[in-house]
């Protein structure tokens, strides 16, 4: 158990150091935020989580509630994003 926990705690600052600690999350609301990306194509990045319409439509108004805010906006949500990511809650091991 010992060995165990100390495993643990040797694998935990590892993980806070590389961002969210999911590539996947990360790739998700990047494409959320960027303008570039259409209703189509984020629908399509998302298409395997897709195991119904209420969650095609809800992934639909989720982008179109990004497609509808300014640069200004999205530039913002990156940089909140981004802060989240850096945070070092591992730090304090």
């Amino acid at each position: 158990m010992k060995l165990l926990m100390v495993l643990m705690l040797a694998a935990l600052p590892l993980h806070c150091y590389a961002g969210s600690g999911c590539p996947l999350v990360e790739e998700v609301i990047s494409k959320a935020i960027d303008s570039e990306v259409s209703k189509t194509e984020y629908k399509e990045f998302l298409q395997e989580f897709i195991d119904n319409d209420a969650t095609a439509n809800a992934i639909d108004e989720l982008k179109q509630c990004f497609l509808s805010q300014s640069d200004e906006t999205l530039d913002n949500v990156g940089m909140l994003m981004q802060a989240i990511y850096d945070s070092r809650f591992c730090d304090n091991f």
